[in-house]
């Protein structure tokens, strides 16, 4: 079952607030007004599905220390405190479903109105929502399958669970003995080359560039608005609280972003 993202089970999160009417005017207009519209995504969009963020108070950082990539590579035994807390579900990723700000921007990519999206998320929530495969720009990869960091072999989450609570660790990779990872990013690997680039090419090339749920902390994926406000596109941001990004926005919006969207698209 889909959770409130503001009850009382999601802590560290209060209600978001409905757009001022004239706000999600303006983003209408500047919509209307674009030919190739960009989407960048953060954790933000995904606490409206009930995902806690890593950062704010209950979120996953708050109650346990991230694993390195460095320390997944070189122990055993921290490779199976990483699996035993992805099957615990400690990220509350599974079970999370596509919430209104999802469904609204499938809709502007299904109607050619939007180009692509570009996400800081893992939880497979935009491709869920209906937006294909080659329209989302996955910064920090994606938690719902594994691969092998040798040959880049896929494994499936449901194959590598069964081994794992069957003989308590995954065995290195069936085609080149590497080590096989979730498909996400950790805390100290490289940024995936082709992403990054395919990230920038839609920001050099888009006329609105929007912001939803991102404090734009986070280096280097928080760069790509300040690139595209530089090269001349439209900026917006849509977030619960300021970012430091707020002052250099043409139109920034404090308030829930599946109210946002719903006003600005439904």
């Amino acid at each position: 079952m889909q959770n409130d993202p503001n009850d009382s089970d999601n802590p560290g999160r209060s209600a978001s607030p409905d757009p001022e009417p004239a706000q999600a005017e303006a983003l209408r207009k500047l919509l209307d007004a674009s030919r190739h519209v960009v989407f960048f995504t953060g954790a933000g969009i995904s606490t409206e599905s009930g995902i806690p963020d890593f950062r704010s108070p209950g979120g996953v950082w708050t109650k346990m220390q991230p694993i390195y990539y460095q320390e997944f590579i070189a122990s055993e035994a921290t490779r199976r405190e990483a699996w035993r807390r992805r099957f615990q579900n400690t990220d509350g990723w599974v079970g999370a479903e596509p919430n209104a700000g999802h469904r609204a921007i499938a809709q502007l990519i299904k109607d050619g109105k939007a180009a692509s999206v570009i996400t800081q998320n893992v939880d497979n929530l935009h491709q869920a929502s209906g937006v294909p495969d080659d329209k989302v720009i996955e910064l920090h990869g994606n938690s719902t399958y594994a691969t092998c960091l040798t040959c880049h072999a896929r494994y499936e989450l449901v194959d590598i669970e069964k081994e794992f609570r069957s003989t308590g660790t995954v065995a290195p990779c069936s085609r080149c003995g590497g080590v096989i990872k979730s498909a996400t990013i950790s805390f100290g690997q490289q940024m995936p080359a082709l992403p990054m680039q395919r990230a920038h090419d839609q920001t050099m090339r888009c006329d609105l560039f929007i912001v939803l749920g991102s404090s734009l902390s986070v280096f280097p994926a928080a760069d790509f608005p300040l690139r595209a406000r530089q090269k001349g596109a439209a900026l917006v941001i849509v977030n619960r609280d300021p970012t430091q990004v707020d002052d250099a926005a043409d139109l920034v919006i404090h308030a829930g972003i599946g109210a946002t969207m719903t006003r600005v698209v439904g």
